[in-house]
């Protein structure tokens, strides 16, 4: 494979990727020039450098970045990163794909994304709370609750979040919960939050399941980024009766093509920090683990890991994208040849901003929803968009990539020319 390792730069420029995907799609619909390149512009960026005392003593320059790509259907909604390769391209593709993601799901959001090019595993727990406290000073001028809520996202999770609320509740002189996503509950988070990422790749492999008329329970899976979200997507497989025969993380993999129990190597990462050497199993690649034979194949980790360099030795029969654009068009043009059913980013890896949306609206309120009642309104959302998106590929005979855009780029178009062009 020549994209990079999870954790490593992909090869491929996902703002290029990004570009490539809204193309293909907006050929498909009647946009006016104008219209077209005002979708698919950034609304917003926001660059900053800023200083951090280091535990030795010394102060450190970090770079930050906050992106709204649009504002049409209202306040902004994204996850920030904490990764040493994040640039500017990398968010503002993943906030277009937010975009696309929230109104594809009939969310009252427009798209961002931000992230800090850092490595969190090398910062203490006081280097890592000034430097979120700082990054969420520098770029409070642009969130809020009403403007741009962000959320987790890789090198990044419940406590960040938290320290992120705080400063900006410090500022405006009173607690301010909504606007973030992904809290503690102890502090204005939602029940099913952790999971809902998760918990919607696996609903939309059980539909996809059964619209290519493939035996769910006993399907093998592989899951490349055995992180929040393929974690809790493997166990949440193997409680369906899936045989989860891979998974791996930024060190590397594991196979055996019996399955593995997901919770078990859950806490075998809690004891050694890593998946490598879980008794009974085979070592993998990160690379080497895409091309095993499988039904579902879940890329959990980055963008552009499938690539058109390995794409026609994929063996699954099921590709679903748990991180956002892990494929590449190239690979998509491959895989559509090949017969392999790709579920796309925007669609599967949903349910984390549909719970995020609930948690918004629950803090906003100051009324709190069961954990039954959020799994089985993401469940009935996620159901139905697929059942929509599928429907649609059918009729137009394209790929649920393209459909799944055609929706949500129609959707967005639609809303803007409702609106009118200001002033």
């Amino acid at each position: 494979m020549r994209a990079a390792e999870i954790g490593g730069k992909p090869k491929d420029n996902p703002w290029e990727m990004a570009l490539r995907q809204f193309n293909r799609a907006a050929d498909l619909l009647p946009l006016k020039r104008g219209i077209r390149e005002f979708l698919v512009q950034p609304h917003r960026e926001l660059t900053v450098n800023f200083p951090v005392h280091m535990d030795d003593g010394t102060v450190k320059v970090f770079t930050g970045y906050r992106v709204h790509h649009s504002t049409v259907l209202g306040p902004t909604k994204g996850g920030i990163r904490y990764n040493p390769h994040v640039d500017l391209d990398e968010v503002r593709a993943l906030a277009m794909w937010m975009t696309w993601k929230c109104a594809l799901m009939h969310l009252p959001y427009g798209g961002a994304k931000g992230g800090v090019a850092c490595d969190p595993s090398t910062l203490s727990r006081g280097e890592l709370e000034r430097l979120t406290r700082r990054y969420a000073t520098e770029i409070s001028v642009i969130i809020g609750p009403a403007r741009d809520i962000p959320a987790p996202d890789i090198g990044t999770n419940e406590q960040i979040m938290a320290w992120i609320m705080d400063t900006f509740s410090m500022h405006v002189g009173h607690s301010t919960p909504a606007v973030v996503t992904g809290k503690p509950i102890s502090i204005g988070g939602s029940a099913g939050r952790r999971e809902a990422t998760g918990r919607g790749v696996m609903i939309v492999a059980r539909e996809a399941a059964n619209a290519r008329g493939l035996e769910f329970s006993g399907s093998r899976v592989a899951v490349q980024g055995f992180g929040n979200v393929g974690a809790v997507t493997a166990y949440l497989m193997h409680d369906q009766g899936c045989r989860v025969v891979a998974v791996s993380d930024v060190q590397g993999g594991i196979y055996n093509p019996d399955g593995l129990d997901p919770r078990a190597v859950l806490g075998y990462v809690k004891e050694t920090g890593g998946v490598a050497g879980f008794p009974g199993t085979t070592g993998v690649s990160n690379a080497e683990l895409l091309e095993l034979p499988c039904d579902f194949l879940v890329p959990a980790a980055i963008e552009g890991q499938i690539t058109g360099g390995n794409a026609a030795r994929i063996k699954a029969r099921i590709i679903v994208e748990g991180a956002n654009g892990p494929t590449t068009p190239d690979a998509d043009e491959i895989l559509q040849e090949r017969g392999v059913f790709v579920i796309p980013d925007i669609l599967a890896n949903a349910g984390g901003v549909i719970v995020s949306y609930f948690e918004w609206v629950q803090d906003l309120a100051s009324f709190f929803w069961s954990e039954e009642e959020i799994n089985a309104r993401l469940e009935r959302i996620m159901e139905q968009s697929f059942a929509g998106v599928a429907a649609l590929a059918k009729e137009q005979q394209i790929d649920l990539r393209t459909s799944a855009l055609l929706f949500a780029v129609r959707r967005v178009a639609d809303a803007l020319m409702t609106r009118g062009i200001y002033p």
